[in-house]
């Protein structure tokens, strides 16, 4: 007996959800198909069912993983909290998110992954990259564009860097360090 179409939706969806957090939590190369089809309650011989290769999989799961300020603004429109610059940053460069990479910005997990990664991946992750930096710009004030753009550019590299930073150090003192300060410098940026 085959599977429905929405059951067939519903298990890739399940799939891609699953190898977004494990990737961001161990890498793209230290994630087996065979571990995410086996935490996926699936079969590797499953895995050709829902996608032509590896490659297809970590580009559908790093793209599931961005856009997280753009439904942030987008709930804003809709009545939900507001956004703004410094709520970004304080947001982004916090604790919780340096101790969840698996939910957090796939950027700061990835960026050394996907620059190795192939092309599909790395133009869905260059379209996520100007569409934050012109998200970011939006969120300055003032009236000189490319001034917004420069900052949006400095802000988002030091987001992400920080972030790599600050979970790459073993030292948690040096860890929060990084964070508050990065995170104070760049609320003297707008």
């Amino acid at each position: 007996m085959g599977h429905s179409r929405a059951e067939k939706t519903k298990t890739h969806k399940r799939i891609v959800k699953i190898a977004s957090r494990r990737f961001r939590e161990k890498g793209i190369a230290g994630v087996g198909i065979a571990d995410l089809m086996k935490e996926a309650g699936l079969t590797v011989g499953g895995f050709y069912k829902h996608f032509d290769s590896r490659d297809a999989l970590v580009a559908e799961a790093v793209s599931s993983a961005f856009g997280g300020w753009q439904r942030r603004v987008d709930a804003a429109a809709s009545g939900g909290p507001p956004v703004s610059y410094a709520k970004l940053i304080d947001d982004y460069l916090n604790e919780a998110h340096r101790d969840d990479p698996g939910a957090g910005c796939a950027f700061s997990a990835l960026a050394g992954d996907i620059a190795r990664s192939n092309k599909r991946t790395r133009a869905l992750a260059t379209a996520q990259i100007r569409n934050d930096i012109q998200l970011l710009a939006g969120l300055l004030p003032g009236e000189d564009k490319d001034a917004a753009r420069s900052t949006a550019i400095l802000t988002f590299s030091a987001l992400v860097g920080a972030m790599a930073l600050a979970r790459a150090a073993s030292d948690e003192a040096l860890s929060r360090e990084i964070l508050k300060t990065v995170k104070e410098l760049l609320k003297t940026c707008p």
